[in-house]
């Protein structure tokens, strides 16, 4: 809605060059960023039984953005004439989760299941980012063998979980210890300003936010036997509250202010490119493949919801319009993008709507069929008809076709010939 708002917009309003509104979009970015992980960390507890689910968020984290960039890299470089650098620096921002849009859209699941989605899209944004500098940079020195370029990284990381860990215990501490009633903005402005700090110097400042918003969510682990006296418990119970609260909002505000401005400066006649459809088609498709198999082999008992919370959105816009000039891909065009972020949200909303927590995922070749019968709407068919209709045929029906689920009181109270068939 925010991005549609924007076009409606950029097409009544006076036309502003791509140059005069990218300075107001990396900047809006970079807060949105800065407040989204924030919100997220707030969110999060740790505790020891909760080991198995941050394991597997993180595993399927990892095999997804694994899987995706090499698909995506793989397309760019066969596609596009592109090098396998550029392919794979391109490839990386469509690969990672929003937790723009995830975060607020799971706020009305069971607990367990938004804890595990908003960790997942946290680990998402955390790695994709680091991952992308990590691979810019490394690209920019051509010179430097594999073995220098991982060891950089891995002290750049350190160093970076080093500094984190010590600016949060004194952000704890300065945050208790703020008289003045203008405190939680100050805080903010001190995150932000930590945060430029840290991208100056080439280290991984969103864990400075990262580790901050769990140190202060999780006060018992991370202040441990004598380290509890430095504490003033009740002073940051009563912080708390506020604290979350403004960062939510804030977050709300960035967000709304970001989509908006992107969408006025979208160029609407790239949507009607036909080999931009093509590409937004083959793109998306491999995205929810991938997806759906990673949420099959990472999960002991996979839900078909989770299949559908994939969106891309503020992250992807984000390090697009951070790729260095020497790693542009001329025969890339926004618009793919745009119909990324646009497909796969609505998707994200379809599902939710259509499909129950407690649903069990379906057959991966059920699954896979139904992905595609449901983008293949999106487009026009010239642009997948043949592969659409290969994929039903050697699928079958059963990929295109809802299996009605049975009625919750056939389950509470079944009969003895229902009752066998489960057995069996």
């Amino acid at each position: 809605m925010l991005l549609i708002l924007g076009i409606v917009l950029g097409l009544l309003g006076p036309e502003i060059k791509q140059e005069t509104i990218q300075p107001a979009l990396e900047v809006l970015g970079s807060v949105g960023l800065i407040m989204i992980v924030l919100e997220a960390a707030l969110d999060l507890e740790l505790q020891r039984k909760q080991a198995g689910m941050i394991g597997r968020s993180m595993a399927l984290t990892i095999l997804e953005m694994g899987g995706t960039t090499l698909f995506l890299g793989l397309l760019f470089h066969l596609t596009m004439d592109a090098s396998w650098s550029r392919a794979i620096l391109y490839a990386v921002p469509l690969s990672i989760l929003s937790s723009a849009i995830i975060i607020p859209s799971v706020e009305g699941m069971r607990h367990e299941m938004k804890e595990f989605m908003i960790y997942q899209s946290a680990f998402s944004d955390i790695l994709g980012i680091m991952i992308f500098y990590f691979l810019a940079e490394g690209f920019a020195k051509e010179h430097n063998s594999g073995m220098e370029w991982i060891t950089q990284f891995g002290w750049t990381f350190g160093v970076s979980v080093l500094v984190s860990a010590i600016f949060s215990y004194l952000l704890v501490l300065l945050l208790q210890n703020i008289r003045t009633q203008l405190k939680l903005f100050l805080l903010i402005a001190v995150l932000i300003l930590l945060y430029a700090v840290g991208k100056m110097m080439h280290l991984s400042s969103l864990l400075v936010i990262l580790i901050f918003g769990l140190t202060l969510n999780n006060q018992k682990l991370f202040f441990p036997g004598p380290l509890r006296f430095l504490l003033k418990k009740e002073v940051l119970t009563n912080l708390m509250g506020d604290f979350k609260l403004i960062t939510r909002e804030t977050a709300f505000i960035v967000r709304t202010f970001f989509f908006v401005v992107f969408g006025y400066s979208i160029d609407l006649n790239s949507l009607a490119n036909f080999w931009v459809i093509i590409y937004s088609a083959i793109a998306i498709v491999g995205i929810y493949v991938i997806r759906t198999l990673s949420v099959k082999f990472t999960m002991r008992q996979p839900k078909a919801i989770l299949t559908y919370l994939a969106p891309r959105g503020l992250i992807t816009v984000l390090l697009f319009y951070a790729i260095p000039n020497d790693m542009v891909i001329t025969k890339f065009d926004n618009g793919i993008l745009l119909y990324v972020i646009l497909v796969s949200s609505i998707y994200m909303a379809w599902g939710m709507v259509r499909v129950d927590e407690d649903t069990p995922q379906r057959p991966i070749r059920e699954s896979i069929g139904a992905i595609i019968a449901f983008f293949g709407k999106f487009f026009p068919e010239k642009t997948a008809e043949e592969p659409l209709h290969e994929t039903a045929s050697s699928m079958g029906d059963a990929g295109f076709e809802e299996q009605p689920l049975p009625h919750t009181s056939d389950w509470e109270n079944p009969s003895e010939e229902d009752s066998g068939k489960r057995n069996d």
